[in-house]
């Protein structure tokens, strides 16, 4: 890897740290506000739920920019807005302003700060055979975040109170802006022979493999929402203390580091659709055993940690497949449209987990529809090929 491609990695890294582990601890937030506001779960979990929505609908968009463009201007404009969102959201004294801030402004600000814009920029860095590597590295790096933000924001809220602590936040995300300097991007060059845009939506939208990739992605999104959002409340309901759920979620991420990790080595050397099914197998165990298993503290713990093993393990292994399927010219924008299906599950999650609880005072529905979409995204992802399309296959024999 050479210099220019390892500032590129770092800076790429630590940008998801920021703007993942930062969301990550949302969840922590829907306790204070909901009990000062007299709201249910559901306005809350709403808001979180169109920002994922938000966030998924905007990417393909922003990932077409970074393509055309360069990630970095893209990068400080999600900086400017997620940082602007969070200020707003400490601010927010009703339903309404709730959605508009964590949801609109934060949405947004995530879908240039995050996964497809990112990747996309490591993807073009690095030759093929390191990119799920590379991959796996800046993914690991976000989870870090997350292991670092969690309790560094339950730790906010505790000194400043909610309010305050959102403002805190804010700050630290603005760093992301001077971050994106690192990320000198170049798109590639254009030639007579490249794809046009329209061209490179048709390839993937007739490619059977790109559609069962974005449907098993909707798990991902359905399973990481509904627990990062709604895990630290479920834990309180069943009498354990607050910190167990924070604890439980920084597990997860700190755990996450090793599994992203591994899952972009094994990426380069193992099918990475045969590796995701997998993973939406190992899931379902875990979720089961979670579910069924007497509830303490230490079996808590353990359901972060396995959790964390399988968290993010999937976005190098999805978005490594993107690149190997279609090539890395237009990898941001083809990997949005692939999150935004990550997305539309994660406002379902996201959303579900209240509207169900507030109507129920259970999660248990939630958990049975979780453990049986894993096994629909095992199936799903199981029958893609990992072989590049005939115009690469092509390219590559008249090199």
């Amino acid at each position: 890897m050479g210099r220019g491609s390892f500032w590129i990695l770092l800076g790429a890294s630590l940008i998801l740290a920021l703007s993942l582990g930062i969301r990550h601890g949302f969840g922590l937030f829907l306790p204070p506000m909901s009990a000062e506001f007299g709201w249910g779960r559901e306005v809350f979990a709403f808001a979180i739920a169109l920002q994922n929505l938000i966030w998924g609908l905007t990417q393909p968009f922003t990932g077409a920019l970074a393509d055309r463009f360069g990630a970095r201007r893209v990068v400080i404009v999600g900086g400017i807005l997620y940082t602007i969102g969070l200020v707003c959201m400490g601010l927010a004294d009703s339903a309404t302003s709730l959605s508009l801030s964590a949801g609109v402004l934060i949405g947004l600000g995530l879908s240039g700060t995050s996964f497809s814009v990112i990747l996309g920029a490591v993807g073009r860095a690095v030759p093929m055979e390191k990119r799920s590597m590379a991959m796996g590295i800046a993914a690991a790096v976000g989870s870090f975040g997350q292991f670092v933000m969690l309790p560094g924001t339950l730790g906010l809220i505790s000194w400043l109170g909610w309010a305050l602590a959102l403002m805190a936040l804010g700050l630290l995300v603005a760093l992301i802006i001077p971050l994106a300097a690192m990320l000198k991007d170049v798109p590639l060059p254009r030639t007579g022979q490249e794809q046009t845009l329209g061209e490179a939506l048709r390839e993937a939208c007739a490619h059977s493999g790109f559609w069962l990739l974005s449907l098993g992605f909707f798990v991902c999104g359905f399973q990481v929402v509904f627990i990062g959002v709604h895990l630290p409340a479920y834990l309180v309901d069943q009498h354990l203390p607050a910190l167990v759920g924070t604890t439980v979620l920084a597990l997860v991420g700190l755990f996450n580091i090793a599994g992203t990790y591994m899952a972009g080595l094994l990426g380069g050397r193992i099918s990475k659709p045969r590796l995701l099914s997998a993973l939406y197998l190992a899931r379902a165990v875990v979720i089961v055993a979670f579910i069924l298993t007497p509830l303490t503290v230490w079996s808590a713990y353990a359901f972060g940690v396995a959790m964390g093993l399988l968290w993010l393990s999937t976005v190098p292994l999805t978005n490594g497949t993107v690149a190997t399927l279609f090539g890395v010219r237009n990898l941001s924008m083809l990997g949005g449209i692939v999150f935004l299906f990550h997305q539309l599950g994660a406002f379902l999650g996201g959303w579900m987990g209240g509207y169900v609880y507030d109507r129920t005072g259970s999660y248990d529905l939630v958990w049975q529809i979780a453990v049986l979409l894993s096994l629909l995204a095992a199936a799903l992802n199981w029958p893609v090929r990992e072989q590049p399309v005939a115009r690469l296959r092509q390219q590559e024999a008249s090199i």
